[in-house]
């Protein structure tokens, strides 16, 4: 390839790196030219959502799952161009994330060229008053599609892997109908110990903190010293009683303690006077909805750990933006990631992303959060393509988010 030898030809090529976006995937000889030749000519013809749903075997849920669910559901994105190229994303049905997806944003992306990707973005901001799921599963969608027209898997899209392999951490040990957690939980967490999982989160809460604390300490017992395990409050505690299990989780060498208290939407009241008085790290952010969330409350020191997730907060760019805010704080960022195969595949190429937050050895490199309870769209809607292997995930080098989607299976569970 010809390098650039003026000032001028330089600085062209540095601005398309530095950008960020698909803006850093031109070529060299188009980024000189700035006339776009070469770039395919799509155009977004239909935009479909499809709700699924199905009845689980067994009810389940967290520690405020009043009753437990006995449903699963979530809501999928498809876009389809021109030229016969789809992509998809993925996200959950709530605060009526699919009515704003099929009467506003749709129709703004309708005869657009999905390489258009920061202009899309912009535009999809504007009219929803900031509802982050729909954006996310309709942002997720574009960087499929666009990866899929540029031969590029999404990481590369957005300037280039970190990492090739994602450490994973599974969140296994929910509350289950029908089986007492002292059996339950040290059961599931030697099982996944037996599968070859090295981190484990479970959830607590539910019951009064005397009676979880013992089996805590079965658990560990269970899975021995070697195998990292984290806890997820799920917004069920005081912080009194938030302090008290975090003290009894040190001391059984937990890696963190996730949203103890109410997280009263992308707010998080009490969690930065919470953070100053906490034994071990305090992870949270599930609920955010944008980067403006993300930063208020990285301002006030709220968590050790933030968890923005890509499906609620904005989707892929959002996250990655989330992530290098915190870096500048010294925040570690660990997306949440609870859904199918299509939150996961996003989430996976997302973390290769996501910055350490020092310059140092990688000692806290982010981990991926795999849920394990039953969901027929996990290892169902992409069967196969993104697997464990000794504790790791590898981030996949297939176009978009590297998986191909079942849409046999959709229909089948679409409602």
């Amino acid at each position: 390839m010809t390098q650039p030898t003026s000032r001028r030809g330089m600085l062209k090529l540095g601005a398309g790196a530095v950008a960020g976006g698909w803006t850093a995937t031109i070529p060299a000889a188009h980024a000189a030219d700035g006339d776009g030749a070469g770039w395919p000519d799509l155009k977004i013809t239909r935009v479909t959502s499809y709700l699924l749903e199905c009845e689980l075997e067994r009810a389940f849920g967290a520690s405020v799952s009043v009753p437990l669910d006995k449903t699963r559901d979530a809501l999928l994105v498809k876009i389809e161009t021109d030229s016969g190229l789809v992509g998809w994303g993925e996200t959950s049905p709530i605060n009526g994330a699919r009515g704003t997806i099929d009467k506003f944003l749709a129709p703004r992306l309708i005869g657009r060229n999905p390489l258009a990707y920061r202009v899309l973005w912009r535009s999809l901001w504007g009219p929803n008053f900031g509802n982050g799921l729909a954006v996310g599963a309709v942002e997720m969608a574009l960087n499929d599609l666009r990866g899929k027209a540029l031969g590029m898997p999404v990481a590369e899209l957005f300037g280039g892997r970190f990492r090739e392999k994602i450490p994973v951490y599974v969140s296994a040990l929910d509350y289950v109908e029908g089986i007492e957690i002292e059996k339950w939980y040290p059961m599931r967490a030697e099982k996944m110990v037996a599968a070859g999982h090295k981190a484990i989160k479970m959830r607590l809460g539910r019951y009064s903190v005397e009676r979880e604390f013992k089996v805590v300490q079965a658990v560990r017992r269970a899975v021995g010293p070697d195998v990292k395990l984290m806890a997820d409050g799920n917004g069920a505690y005081t912080m009194a009683n938030a302090l008290k299990m975090a003290h009894y989780l040190r001391a059984y060498d937990f890696e963190f303690l996730e949203e103890p208290l109410p997280q009263r939407s992308n707010n998080y009241p009490g969690y930065d006077e919470l953070r100053k008085k906490m034994p071990l790290p305090l992870a949270g952010g599930e609920a955010l909805d944008s980067r403006e969330a993300a930063k208020a409350l990285i301002d006030r020191r709220a968590f050790d750990i933030i968890q923005p997730d890509a499906s609620l907060c904005g989707g892929i760019g959002e996250v990655v933006f989330i992530s290098e805010l915190a870096n500048l704080s010294g925040v570690r960022c660990y997306p949440h990631c609870w859904g199918a195969d299509i939150v996961i595949a996003a989430t996976v190429q997302t973390l290769a992303l996501v910055p350490d937050p020092h310059f140092g050895l990688p000692t806290d490199t982010p981990f991926l959060e795999l849920d394990q309870s039953e969901n027929p769209w996990r290892e169902g809607l992409a069967k196969g393509q993104i697997e464990v292997e000794d504790g790791f995930v590898t981030v996949p080098r297939k176009p978009g988010l590297g998986i191909e989607v079942d849409e046999a299976l959709v229909r089948k569970y679409a409602v």
